[in-house]
């Protein structure tokens, strides 16, 4: 059976963060954020991504492209972070 390429980001267009209205939720922002007003930004964004239907294929996509910032998946950058990578 041959592979077939599958499009890394079909994904985004079921994402339930696409209708979101604050991006700002996903990412830190530019100016310093203290520890608090971090984790209910990324609070708020983990609970987009519970109910999201793309949420296992945001998680994969993330972890494929080793992306360092934001909510995506339903983990946090440190989260990601602290997945063993598999061989």
């Amino acid at each position: 059976m041959p592979v077939v390429a599958v499009n890394l980001t079909e994904w985004q267009q079921w994402a339930a963060c696409k209708a979101h209205p604050l991006a700002a939720d996903f990412y830190p922002p530019s100016r310093t954020e203290r520890k608090h007003e971090r984790l209910a930004r990324e609070r708020r964004a983990k609970s987009v991504c519970a109910a999201c239907p793309a949420r296992a294929a945001c998680l994969d996509y993330t972890l494929a492209v080793d992306e360092r910032h934001g909510v995506w998946g339903g983990l946090s950058s440190d989260e990601r972070r602290a997945i063993p990578l598999t061989a």
